[in-house]
C-alpha cells in the first residue's frame, strides 16, 4: 500500500475523531480503494477510548444554541476607564445587547443578562471568559434563566474568537477614530456602529452577507448612491432604484400622491433630499 493511501487513512481519523476502522474503510471503498479493513485500522493513529470533537465542531453544531460575552474598556478623554458589555449571538453574528458602566459588578453583568434576555428568550449555551466580575450573583442568575455555561480556559481567548474579532473590529473601524468623552457619548457611538454592523457590513463568515440580510441589487436598478454610515467612517451603497424603494418613493409607493403625478418634479426632488443628506453621487 502506497505512503499516499497511508497518509489518508491517518487524515481521514484525525479529522473524525469518532469514526473507527469500519467507517472509514467502507468510506475508502467509495473513493475506490481497494483495502482491507484489518489494514485500514493497522495504520490508524493511536487516539484516546472516548474521542471527543474538536472545539470549533462543537460551536460550529450549537451556533442557534450560543451567545458570548465579553467586555473591553475603553478610555474617556479626561482618562477615565469605560467597561462595555457585548451579548453576541453567534448564529448570525449580531449583537444581542450591549451596555456601559463605570463600574462592571456581578450584580450588574446579572441584570444585564436579564435585560439580554427576556421572558423565554435565553439561549441555551453561554459562552465567556474567567473574568473575577461574573461572580456567584451572575452565576446564579444565568443558571435561575436555564442557560448553561461554557467557561473559556486561562489565556485562550482563541475559545471566544466571534465576540474578541468584533471587539477587534470596533476599535479598528470605530473606537480608533474617535475620542470619547463620557459614558453617553460611548453608547451612541456603539450604537451607530451596530447599526452599521447589522444592516450594511459584509462578514465573511456569512458569505459576504449581513448579520440583516442585505438585498442585492441589479445593474439595471439605475445609479449608485453613497450613504454615509458611523458618521462618515463608513459607506452605503445601493442603486438609485432601491434606494427609492426603500424610502417609500417609487412609483407604485403610497407615499406619492398618486402614480399620474410621479414625474420632473418629483424627479428634482431626490438628487435635493440626498444631498441634503450629505449622500454623494457616483
Amino acid at each position: 500500500m502506497g505512503t499516499e493511501i497511508r497518509d489518508l487513512i491517518r487524515r481521514m481519523s484525525l479529522g473524525n475523531p469518532l469514526w473507527g476502522a469500519p467507517r472509514i474503510h467502507g468510506e475508502l471503498l467509495k473513493l475506490g480503494i481497494e483495502v482491507s479493513q484489518a489494514t485500514v485500522g493497522r495504520y490508524m493513529p493511536w487516539r484516546p477510548k472516548v474521542p471527543s470533537p474538536t472545539w470549533s465542531s462543537f460551536l460550529h453544531n450549537h451556533l442557534t444554541d450560543i451567545v458570548a460575552i465579553d467586555m473591553f474598556v475603553v478610555a474617556t478623554s479626561t482618562f477615565q476607564l469605560l467597561y462595555a458589555l457585548i451579548v453576541l449571538g453567534h448564529d448570525r453574528r449580531k449583537v444581542i445587547h450591549v451596555a456601559v458602566t463605570h463600574n462592571p459588578t456581578e450584580v450588574w453583568l446579572a441584570h444585564q443578562m436579564t435585560e439580554a434576555f427576556p421572558w423565554d428568550s435565553a439561549p441555551r449555551h453561554l459562552l465567556r471568559d474567567r473574568d473575577a466580575s461574573y461572580g456567584p450573583v451572575f452565576r446564579d442568575r444565568v443558571w435561575v434563566m436555564g442557560i448553561k455555561e461554557v467557561v473559556t480556559t486561562p489565556r485562550s481567548p482563541w475559545q471566544n474568537a466571534y465576540v474578541e474579532r468584533l471587539i477587534g473590529s470596533i476599535r479598528r473601524e470605530c473606537l480608533d477614530h474617535i475620542i470619547i468623552f463620557n459614558e453617553h457619548h460611548l453608547r451612541r457611538a456603539l450604537s451607530s456602529y451596530f447599526q452599521y454592523h447589522h444592516q450594511t457590513r459584509t462578514h465573511l463568515s456569512l458569505d459576504k452577507d449581513c448579520p440583516e440580510t442585505r438585498p442585492i441589487h441589479p445593474p439595471t436598478a439605475g445609479k449608485i448612491i453613497a450613504f454615509p454610515e458611523v458618521g462618515g467612517l463608513h459607506h452605503r451603497y445601493e442603486r438609485r432604484a432601491a434606494w427609492l424603494t426603500r424610502f417609500g418613493l417609487d412609483r407604485g409607493s403610497n407615499n406619492c400622491h398618486a402614480q399620474t403625478e410621479w414625474g420632473p418634479k418629483a424627479e428634482a426632488l431626490v438628487p435635493q433630499v440626498v444631498r441634503a443628506a450629505g449622500v454623494l453621487f457616483d
